[in-house]
């Protein structure tokens, strides 16, 4: 109790607006503050928690794990009192809700669930694109209500839920040998150039790592970011790509599926406390399309 007697909201949310971008200058324009009191501000906020919200390292601004916490807490707070005070109006908050996903994503899973969506909430979605690493930190900071994003662990402070389960496959051009097989083993990949994802990319580490356990040895024929742009290069006959089974081909293209690959499962995440009512349909929603881009 001695923590909410003493801890300053208006602070705490000053907080969140500077952990944003991790810029004073910004932020303090933004709320309409000097920056020097917004210093003090924050400081003092740090010393009710008992630790620093931030460090700086070189020019940049780095949030500590209490500040992510803190930032977490501080959007909570917003949802839950946006939330109360449409209840007590009677009128439904006029906040959209924004998902956070990549392009693959959008492009091949969540279509069926966003019209349905739309379809009852007309005006009240906005779409962000982003790659999983990006989505998990819009959500944690607010910047978004729920996300999707293949998960291999569940970042602290979110909850998530499985959305769907998806096989690998090898895109080919028509004409190519393996095109005539219904399924591809990993060892028929030997001396193949492959498009891949770049460097750093979870999608490029697993196929490394299961081509080297299978002892075969590859080339990187490009490096392409989502999967269009790899079916593209397949097209053009730039090489073999290893893509999500939910993809389309291009004509000229085909799908063969690598059973040796592992599935891969897409998560829906969100805050752990404070999902308005309208973020609460859309997951509803997106969880009951969850399997529609199996259909025909």
């Amino acid at each position: 109790m001695k923590l909410i007697r003493n801890t300053s909201w208006d602070a705490v949310l000053a907080f969140a607006e500077f952990a944003r971008d991790g810029n004073f200058t910004r932020a303090a324009a933004r709320l309409h503050m000097s920056q020097p009191a917004l210093h003090t501000k924050i400081a003092n906020l740090g010393h009710q928690f008992d630790g620093p919200l931030y460090v700086r390292r070189g020019r940049q601004m780095q949030i500590t794990e209490l500040g992510q916490r803190v930032q977490q807490f501080a959007q909570e707070l917003v949802v839950l009192a946006a939330a109360f005070e449409a209840e007590l109006s009677g009128v439904q908050a006029d906040e959209p809700v924004i998902l956070a996903a990549g392009e693959g994503a959008y492009l091949y899973l969540l279509g069926a669930g966003i019209r349905a969506y739309r379809a009852a909430s007309p005006g009240a979605l906005t779409l962000q694109t982003a790659d999983g690493r990006v989505s998990i930190e819009s959500v944690l900071a607010g910047r978004a209500q729920v996300g999707v994003a293949s998960l291999e662990t569940i970042p602290a402070g979110l909850h998530a839920e499985p959305l769907t389960r998806v096989g690998q496959s090898l895109a080919v051009p028509s004409r190519h040998p393996l095109a005539k097989r219904r399924s591809v083993r990993l060892r028929d990949l030997a001396g193949t150039q492959l498009i891949v994802p770049p460097e750093g990319r979870p999608q490029r580490a697993v196929i490394a790592r299961m081509l080297q356990s299978a002892g075969v040895r590859w080339e990187v024929a490009v490096d392409a970011s989502g999967w269009e742009l790899m079916l593209h290069f397949v097209k053009l006959g730039l090489g073999l790509a290893i893509v999500n089974d939910c993809c389309r081909a291009p004509s000229g293209v085909v799908l063969r599926a690598l059973p040796e690959m592992p599935q891969v499962t897409y998560h829906l995440f969100h805050l752990a406390r404070g999902l308005s009512k309208r973020a609460a349909a859309l997951k509803k929603v997106l969880l009951e399309h969850a399997d529609a881009w199996r259909a025909p």
